[in-house]
Formats: C-alpha cells, sequence, structure tokens
C-alpha cells in the first residue's frame, strides 16, 4: 500500500510539474489562449500566471510562511495516510491527493522564487487562475470532508450510541 502511495503521489507531481514546464515554454505571460470552447461559449483558458500568494493571490510575498505551512500541512497528511489510509479508500486517495498537490506547488514555490505557476482559466464565470496541483489539492479536500462527514461522522456516532 505505501509503494502503491509513493507511485501515485510520483506520478501526479509529475503530471502537475509537466504541465507547467509545457505551459512555461509554450504560453506568454498574461496571455490566454483557448482550451476547452464549446460552440461560441469558452469554458477554459490557458493563461500562464505566476501567483506568489495563497488562494485567490491571499498572503502575496509570504513565501516562506506560505512553505512552512504546506510543509506542515503536508507532513500531517502523510501520517493520516500512514495511520489511518487502510481504514477507507476515501481517506486513502484524499490523503494522496492532498500530498501530491502539496508537494507540486511546494516545488514551484522552492524553485520559482516563491512563486506557483498557474494556468487554467475558467470562462463560464469570473473564478482564479488555478493549476494542476490546486485541483488535486481541492478534490483531496472535498474528499476528505465526505468522509468525515459521512463515513467518519457515522462511525463515531454508532461508537456513542452502543
Amino acid at each position: 500500500m505505501i509503494i502503491f502511495s509513493v507511485i501515485a503521489i510520483i506520478f501526479l507531481v509529475a503530471c502537475d510539474q509537466l504541465i507547467k514546464y509545457w505551459c512555461v515554454n509554450n504560453l506568454v505571460l498574461n496571455e490566454s489562449v483557448n482550451f476547452i470552447k464549446i460552440g461560441d461559449t469558452k469554458i477554459f483558458d490557458l493563461t500562464l500566471l505566476y501567483n506568489n500568494g495563497a488562494i485567490f493571490g491571499s498572503m502575496a510575498g509570504k513565501r516562506f510562511f506560505l512553505i512552512f505551512t504546506v510543509l506542515i500541512i503536508t507532513a500531517v497528511c502523510i501520517y493520516a495516510l500512514i495511520r489511518y489510509g487502510k481504514s477507507s479508500k476515501l481517506l486513502y486517495s484524499s490523503m494522496i491527493l492532498m500530498i501530491a498537490g502539496g508537494i507540486g506547488n511546494l516545488i514551484d514555490r522552492i524553485f520559482n522564487g516563491g512563486k506557483v505557476i498557474d494556468m487554467f482559466d475558467f470562462q463560464l464565470f469570473n473564478f482564479a487562475i488555478f493549476n494542476f496541483a490546486d485541483i488535486c489539492v481541492t478534490v483531496g479536500a472535498v474528499l476528505f470532508c465526505i468522509y468525515s462527514i459521512f463515513i467518519d461522522g457515522k462511525k463515531n456516532g454508532e461508537k456513542k450510541n452502543v
């Protein structure tokens, strides 16, 4: 199980870094390129952007705080994966996604002057530009919330009633 976890995390981080590498070498900074379009409706554009903050640009310029925070959260997720991952495939999957996303953005922060490379520009409504690592973290967090509320919450409720 640990070997699969490591392979999955490496695969997801590699996907993130390859997408970012491609974007840096093929897109012009702050210029949009059509990516997914249905008829006349734009769904996604690719827009190369460097973000030196966290979500929606918050905490801009706080490089070392963001690195430290991501390291702590990633360490907690690794602990949870090792300690509790076998109890649920949903928990296991959520931890892998959050770890991979955290590492993907951490690589950018450390080796790219504190900036994360973003490229996915959702066009249906005004939304932040994000990257594959952000998608991993977000999906992982949603899965963790589902696990916490519907699976672990039920287990805890059953224990209290017995």
